[in-house]
């Protein structure tokens, strides 16, 4: 079995972990955390890709340092971060259900009224790490629905699996399933 999957995503090589899913399913996994180099130029070229907005958001954790960069590089002043928890500061909370690929159990996502008003009305990009199943990102997209936003684009730095033939995502870069010894899963 091998223990990394090698890729290159926006001219950088990384070898990423071969992680376990199920007895018949494993991820190479992509962990931008720490990674300041990848995150500052995947924010970069995926500016470069993306149409025009008023309003970035992401869910939390992963895709922070990516929409936190990606904000800082075109200069605006806040995004907009779904939480998995409430916080004592939330108030008129907005909430929906999601279940990822890489979590064991089904999560809420959060934003704080405050967040919803700013985004009525606006044209928002939802950002993210990777795309697998689509469902982190379809929480995110009811979010935005919710406050009011229009969604404008869904943007990763990597597609994974299945999610390499939608066309309603903008990526750098695919990554996919893996079988057990690690190899694609075609």
């Amino acid at each position: 079995m091998k223990k990394y999957y090698d890729v290159e995503i926006a001219g950088l090589k990384r070898s990423l972990p071969i992680c376990k899913v199920s007895d018949d399913l494993y991820i190479a996994a992509f962990v931008i955390f720490g990674d300041v180099e990848m995150t500052v130029k995947a924010a970069q070229e995926l500016l470069k890709k993306a149409p025009p907005h008023d309003v970035l958001i992401t869910a939390e954790a992963k895709g922070i340092p990516l929409v936190h960069e990606m904000a800082r590089q075109c200069g605006e002043s806040r995004y907009i971060i779904a939480r998995k928890s409430t916080k004592l500061y939330m108030r008129d909370i907005f909430s929906v259900e999601v279940q990822s690929i890489t979590t064991a159990r089904r999560q809420q996502l959060f934003i704080d009224g405050a967040d919803a008003q700013f985004m009525k009305g606006k044209n928002v990009v939802i950002i993210d790490d990777v795309i697998s199943t689509g469902e982190s990102l379809i929480a995110v997209e009811k979010l935005v629905k919710q406050a009011g936003g229009n969604v404008v684009g869904k943007m990763a730095i990597l597609a994974e699996g299945d999610a390499k033939y939608r066309d309603d995502i903008i990526t750098l870069g695919y990554i996919p399933l893996l079988d057990g010894e690690g190899n694609p899963i075609e």
